[in-house]
This record gives structure tokens, sequence and C-alpha cells, in this order.
């Protein structure tokens, strides 16, 4: 074997993820009671609990760099928090036990458990600004498109590097108040939108796959959900580009107070210094990325995504729980 070979084997690393997963399905089946309730607190907290419990046994030395719930006053696995069992490696963790709280109280899709891990000191700590304007796509993007660049004139060269005529394009975009002028670009530019209700971290990674039909996410959406992205573009081997976005003249002097770059593009291998990412998502409700978690007889089935840079590796985990073991 080859030193080259070899380094895909090394520890810190062939079950971690396998391990993590466990936790986005437990944090998932414990949301599902809440699923369509209204009470997207009462569902955060349901799901933080359990992923805090599960992660508390995986081989690792995690601390928190992007906690979960803090824009929302939610119950939180807060910035700095260990987890893990302190054995194993020292990483760098995003979680969100629900991307997508609102999705999950409505009923409605996309809904994921989620969690990235990089080596320690690798991910962009962008906590004091909230927002960054991102760009998506799949590997056909690289050197094609510049987030700096007019969307139509993005669209129409990406569109000619996929080799497909504009008119297929769709391009994935939150649906919000601020990016009204955004939409009316992408349509006069003569592509589809996909628009999103939440959950811009699966708009960009269904950009970056090839069998979705979404071709590009585009769009000012969550600081740390661009840094959890960024584990899973590196994985795929796609493009994100970001352009941090502060709200006023304050935040952006707390961004620059703590070393954060403005008017700067920020690439992949800025937005997580490591090669050797993992992003792990389990479905709570059903959407483009996972199904959703389902009750089926005495099974409680789940289905997750695992996706792990170093090896280029894409897991879909499929698994079935005896129901009786999650009653309270």
């Amino acid at each position: 074997m080859n030193t080259d070979t070899a380094t895909l084997f090394l520890n810190p690393d062939r079950n971690l993820a396998m391990e993590l997963v466990r936790a986005t399905e437990a944090a998932a089946i414990r949301a599902v009671p809440f699923i369509g309730r209204g009470d997207k607190l009462a569902a955060d907290g349901a799901a933080v609990d359990a992923m805090r419990t599960f992660l508390g046994t995986v081989n690792f030395d995690g601390v928190v760099v992007i906690g979960e719930g803090e824009k929302d006053h939610a119950p939180m696995l807060y910035n700095g928090e260990h987890v893990g069992n302190g054995r194993g490696p020292a990483c760098d963790i995003a979680v969100d036990p629900i991307d997508g709280t609102s999705l999950t109280a409505a009923g409605r899709q996309n809904a994921l458990s989620m969690i990235a891990v990089a080596d320690r000191g690798s991910m962009l700590d962008a906590s004091t600004v909230y927002y960054m304007q991102k760009i998506v796509t799949g590997a056909e993007g690289i050197g094609v498109v510049d987030i700096r660049k007019p969307i139509g004139e993005n669209i129409r060269a990406l569109a000619a590097a996929k080799g497909k005529p504009v008119s297929e394009m769709t391009i994935a975009v939150l649906d919000r108040p601020r990016h009204v002028g955004l939409i009316d670009e992408i349509r006069a530019a003569g592509a589809g939108t996909r628009l999103m209700l939440d959950g811009d971290v699966a708009g960009g990674i269904n950009a970056a796959r090839y069998e979705t039909r979404i071709d590009m996410c585009v769009g000012t959406g969550g600081s740390p959900e661009g840094v959890v992205t960024a584990c899973a573009i590196k994985a795929l081997g796609g493009l994100i580009q970001a352009i941090l976005a502060p709200v006023d003249d304050d935040q952006k002097q707390r961004g620059l107070d703590a070393g954060l770059k403005f008017d700067y593009v920020y690439d992949a291998d800025e937005l997580v210094r490591s090669d050797n990412t993992y992003f792990v998502a389990t479905g709570v409700t059903d959407g483009g990325l996972v199904d959703g978690v389902r009750r089926k007889g005495p099974i409680i089935r789940t289905e997750s995504i695992v996706l792990r840079s170093r090896s280029g590796t894409i897991r879909r985990v499929v698994a079935d729980h005896l129901a009786e073991k999650w009653l309270d």
C-alpha cells in the first residue's frame, strides 16, 4: 500500500462518520412528535437533548465552534461546549440538531438534523456576523462562476460549462423579501428558480450533487450555515464562495475585531482549512436530500447522508430502529 492510499485509512477516521450519524438519527427521531405542532422551541429542545446525549459517546474530542439556536433564543449546544468522550481526534464541530425548526413546527418538507466536523482549529468562526452572501455549484462552476459578477452572467457561464441551455437551469434561492430583486434577475436571465422556505445547506448540497435538478444555490443566508455547507462541498468537489454581509456597522466592527475580512471572497479552503471534513445529516421531514423519519409498525426508519472529504465518499444510510427502544 503506498503512502497516499495508507493515509485514507488513518485514524481519526474510518468510524467517526458512522458514529456521528447515530447522533443525527437520535435528534431526528426525538423531533418527530413535534412535527406540525407549531412549537419549534419544543422540537429543537428535544433534538438538542438527544444529540448531546449521543455525542457524549463518540470517540473524539470535539469543541462546538458553530453552535445552535443563538439567533432564535432556542436551547442550544453552545459555542465552546466540549462534546465526545475526550478520546480520539481533536475536532471542530458545527451542529444544528434541526436545520429548519420552523419547517418542522409547520410540518413542511426539508427539515434536517446535521453535524459537520473538521480538524481542530480549521473552521472559520464567523459567529460575530450572522449573514453572508453565498454561491454554490458543482465542480463545473470552478473557475467559471464568480460571486462578484452579475447573477445572469454566472448563470450563462455555468450553463455553457454544463452544456445545457439557460432555459433548463434551476437556481435555488431562499424565499425571503431581501431576494426579490435577485429572483427577478434570475428569471430575466432565462433560468428557473427553486424557492426554499428554509434550509440553504440542503440547497447548496443539492447544487453540488450531480444527480439533482438544482444547478446553483445563491443568496444571503446564515454564516454558520455557509461554513457547514463548505464541509459538505469539500467532499463533493464543488464550489462555494461567500462574502460576509453584516447587518450594521456595529456588527461589522465586531467582525473586524474578530479578524474577519469584509468585501472579500471566502472560498471553501478559507471557510474550512482542512481536507478532512465530515458532513452528516438525517432527515426529520421529507426533502430533496433525504427522506424524513417514518414509523413502519414496530420500526422507525431514518435516512441519512454521510460525506467525507478525505476519501471523497458519499454514503446513504437507511436504518431501522426498534420503536420500543425510543418510547419514553
